[in-house]
């Protein structure tokens, strides 16, 4: 799978950080993953709760609500077979400064759009990221675990994209992703540095 080609990303990870930064802490990087999970199923029941009348967006946000806590349920497992507690949240600098992109303004069309757009580059850095972990990290048992949620990340990515075309009226939705897609660029030449999963 070429990030090129299927997730536009424009700047890839360098597979050095798995040598130089992770696997020296393991235990951090899952503890921040872990919180990735559930933070992505906090923003399922977000779009719920804000899109009640999109009855297909309803159904597959308590989809992937069930499916991003039973990851953070298996990542959990992972962190206590190792002896490892789960340490407290991380704040996610990556995502932050991804949400300062989000319209806050202009109309309910646009701020939908724009959520389901900053879900799917988050969807997409994250499988990007899993890839990386699943090829280059010395380690069976997480190199397969990430292999398995990489798919599960490509599949989450390429359904916020359907969605966004599904709901989009007025906006162009290419166009924008475009946009987002060269903001991210510039966002994450930044990252690369720590033992998170954006970091």
């Amino acid at each position: 799978m070429s990030e090129k080609t299927i997730l536009k990303l424009q700047l890839p990870t360098d597979p050095l950080w798995v040598k130089n930064v992770v696997e020296s802490n393991i235990e951090e990087l899952l503890t921040d993953h872990a919180f990735c999970e559930q933070k992505a199923a906090s923003n399922a029941i977000t779009l719920i709760v804000q899109n009640p009348n999109l009855s297909e967006l309803v159904q597959e946000m308590a989809l992937l609500v069930q499916e991003e806590m039973d990851h953070f349920k298996r990542v959990h497992d992972i962190i206590l077979e190792r002896g490892y507690i789960l340490g407290r949240e991380r704040k996610d600098n990556y995502v932050n400064e991804l949400r300062k992109f989000i319209i806050t303004g202009g109309g309910r069309e646009a701020q939908l759009i724009d959520r389901l757009l900053f879900s799917a580059m988050i969807e997409a850095r994250s499988c990007e990221r899993f890839k990386v972990l699943s090829e280059n990290i010395n380690d069976s048992k997480l190199a397969e675990f990430y292999h398995e949620l990489m798919i599960s990340e490509a599949t989450h990515y390429s359904m916020f994209i359907r969605l966004a075309k599904k709901y989009a009226e007025e906006i162009d939705v290419e166009a924008r992703w475009k946009q987002f897609l060269a903001y991210e660029a510039q966002v994450i030449q930044n990252y690369g540095k720590s033992e998170t999963i954006h970091g």
